[in-house]
């Protein structure tokens, strides 16, 4: 075969190869966007659909969640801390109930049967003043604390359910006393505003623990 002729099939082969070699190289060289354009992956190797469906089903799960508020009278701190325990766990809003005239340490004076609470927890038609005003309207489960005053529920707390609307929410009190259970203030309860669905509740001492509480909120599953 003539040279030439050889000398140009070599040519052209050569040319043909170099030219495929520079596609291939280009190819693989192109960004991610451009083989995907509607998709980026992050850092963290997730695309932005997968992160937007993560994003959606994480603010689906806070939309169906309770709304939490810790409502609380206490006269001398202990029911307070309880309700800061239960703040703890659930991560709810803690209001106290403020009462318009304070208890002094006369007023609760039991031994003394005209100190005010005495007066207060004879009379039926007491209705202790509150100072402060709560907004319960956008709360579905309702922590409400009180100690334990002769056995039942202070009227203050009467005064408390007289001024807001809880119909079909969820209340579940809770108490502080020495050795009183909580079974008498339930049933004042439960008979005072038959519209609420009222939790069992719980008694606790002024020794309760971050753990004690903590503990007892798992077993209502909410």
């Amino acid at each position: 075969m003539n040279k030439k002729i050889i000398t140009f099939i070599v040519a052209i082969v050569v040319i043909v190869a170099v030219g495929i070699g520079v596609w291939a190289v280009s190819f693989n060289n192109k960004p991610e966007s451009n083989h995907n354009s509607n998709t980026k992956t992050t850092e963290n190797g997730n695309s932005n659909e997968t992160q937007e469906k993560n994003t959606t089903a994480h603010d689906s799960e806070k939309t169906n969640d309770k709304k939490v508020a810790i409502i609380y009278f206490s006269a001398t701190g202990t029911t307070k801390k309880v309700a800061e325990y239960i703040k703890n766990t659930t991560n709810g809003d803690l209001f106290e109930i403020i009462p318009k005239e304070k208890y002094t340490d006369s007023d609760l004076n039991y031994g003394n049967d005209t100190s005010r609470a005495n007066k207060e927890q004879n009379d039926s038609k007491a209705r202790p003043e509150i100072s402060n005003d709560i907004d319960v309207d956008s709360y579905d489960i309702i922590y409400l604390g009180y100690p334990i005053w002769w056995g039942d529920v202070p009227k203050i707390i009467l005064t408390f359910l007289d001024n807001h609307n809880l119909n079909g929410k969820t209340v579940i009190p809770f108490c502080t006393s020495g050795s009183t259970g909580i079974s008498e203030s339930l049933n004042t309860l439960k008979n005072y505003n038959k519209d609420i669905n009222w939790g069992d509740g719980k008694r606790f001492a002024a020794s309760a623990t971050q753990n004690e509480i903590s503990s007892w909120i798992k077993e209502l599953k909410f």
